[in-house]
């Protein structure tokens, strides 16, 4: 018993040391806190400070920033203006260059419409007068006179046309008066059946036979030119007869498929030409012409002033002797003037000077 009072009390004496020690550790907790509060507060209030300085500085640094990158933002925002408004510009010149460049080729299309037109209705009356062999003659000659009009040649004077060759009952269809009384023939009338049927051929074989069988009649056409007097030298022709193909296109034809033919022409003295080599042709006849014509006056002036070379000469004697005489007339006027008049002026002097000494008055003169 009296061991478990001891033991009491020390239990009891334990147990308010230990509710003293709470009451201690609250106290100072709540010191501890109130203190922690309040270093809490000052230390907040200079963080915030801080912080306030550190963004304003912040903020100012990134307000100049921000202005630096706006102005550059506005400088490439007005470049990009330019560039797009260049490129609108561009956009623009383009579109009206489009739309000019439309409406030409709309007017083109259209002019080559118009021409593709009345090239048809010129190729489809150039075959209705291909199928006619009298209506084919009549369109040759006139394409012949046409070359003759434009070269300036006029019938009666520069051509003949279809005049029968005296040493011959021959008739070509014009003759050409060439200087010093030549004549160079040219035949007009053309073969030209197999040629419209080998344009109206459907298929490559007929096409080929027509081909064949046209370029045969031209061989043909050249014999029988060589056959006929066109180059002979009773009538003073030249040594060349013209064969006139008119057509251009048919001329090209013959030359694209059958190049000895021209040649065989040539060595037969036989010229085919078309209606822009017949101007060619033309144009040297022509220009023989006056030149034989300008040789000839020249001949006739020179001759001219040899006639008036001799005249001069003669007028020259003529002065000649007008110009002695003259000297000669001269020379005695100036005998007259001196030497006669001398011989005179002396006994006249003399006499007046005894009429004076006699003072006799001068009949007829008053004082």
């Amino acid at each position: 018993m009296q061991f478990l009072i001891p033991l009491l009390i020390g239990i009891v004496a334990i147990v308010l040391v230990i509710i003293v020690f709470r009451h201690l550790q609250k106290g100072l907790k709540d010191s501890f806190s109130s203190l922690s509060m309040e270093a809490l507060s000052k230390n907040t209030d200079e963080f915030l400070k801080l912080a306030n300085e550190t963004l304003a500085v912040q903020t100012k640094s990134g307000e100049k920033e921000l202005e630096g990158k706006k102005k550059l933002i506005d400088q490439n925002l007005e470049a990009m203006k330019k560039e797009m408004e260049s490129v609108q510009s561009l956009v623009k010149n383009l579109e009206k260059d489009r739309e000019k460049k439309f409406g030409e080729l709309s007017t083109q299309l259209k002019s080559a419409a118009e021409q593709t037109g009345k090239l048809q209705e010129t190729t489809n009356q150039l075959r209705m007068a291909l199928s006619n062999p009298k209506a084919r003659g009549q369109w040759g000659e006139r394409m012949a006179e046409d070359v003759l009009r434009l070269a300036g040649f006029m019938e009666g004077i520069n051509y003949e046309k279809q005049k029968t060759l005296e040493a011959t009952t021959t008739r070509p269809d014009y003759t050409f008066l060439l200087p010093q009384g030549l004549k160079l023939n040219m035949d007009v009338k053309f073969p030209l059946d197999n040629y419209v049927s080998y344009l109206e051929a459907e298929n490559s074989s007929e096409k080929e036979k027509y081909k064949s069988q046209f370029l045969r009649d031209v061989k043909d056409r050249i014999k029988e030119v060589t056959t006929r007097d066109y180059i002979n030298p009773e009538e003073h022709t030249v040594d060349y007869v013209l064969v006139f193909i008119p057509n251009e296109q048919v001329y090209a034809f013959i030359q694209e498929n059958d190049r000895s033919i021209t040649d065989e022409a040539l060595k037969n003295k036989v010229i085919l030409c078309s209606p822009i080599t017949l101007y060619a042709i033309l144009a040297i006849i022509r220009q023989a012409v006056d030149n034989f014509n300008l040789e000839k006056k020249t001949a006739e002036i020179l001759s001219i002033l040899g006639a008036v070379n001799k005249q001069y000469q003669l007028f020259c004697e003529s002065m000649d002797k007008m110009g002695k005489k003259i000297d000669e007339a001269k020379k005695e006027f100036v005998h007259l003037t001196s030497t006669r008049r001398n011989q005179l002026e002396k006994p006249l002097q003399q006499i007046d000077d005894i009429r004076k000494e006699r003072s006799i008055p001068i009949k007829g003169k008053t004082t």
